[in-house]
């Protein structure tokens, strides 16, 4: 099965930027995102790429988060720049395999495979 391991996450000042990297194996034909949850919330859908290649974004990070995959580094990343306090969350990464030919982008409910999560935590 695929594994993913984030890691990228800090501490970082209003308008700052990071990136999260997602150590994946074994992820062929997997559909991958990033997902986030902040304290007392439900998670939510940040950003995902499916199998050929087309990328889904929350409307809210929309212009300021990209994701990507290095299949050389067999990495998966979020570049987040632009970042606000409301940002803050602790970010997974995941994947699930195709159903029916789709991917469910954005979907939590679709995603059965999970890490363990990075925080990010944005200072005003």
């Amino acid at each position: 099965q695929v594994q993913l391991v984030e890691s990228g996450g800090g501490s970082v000042q209003a308008g700052g930027s990071l990136r999260l990297s997602c150590a994946v194996t074994r992820y062929s034909n997997y559909c991958l995102g990033w997902f986030r949850q902040a304290p007392t919330k439900k998670r939510e859908g940040v950003a995902s790429l499916s199998t050929t290649g087309s990328t889904t974004y929350a409307d809210s990070v929309k212009g300021r988060f990209t994701i990507s995959l290095d299949n050389t580094k067999n990495t998966l990343y979020l570049q987040m720049n632009s970042l606000r306090p409301e940002d803050t969350a602790m970010y997974y990464c995941a994947a699930h395999t195709q159903d029916g030919g789709r991917c469910y982008g954005l979907d939590v409910r679709g995603y059965n495979y999970w890490g363990r999560g990075t925080q990010v935590t944005v200072t005003s």
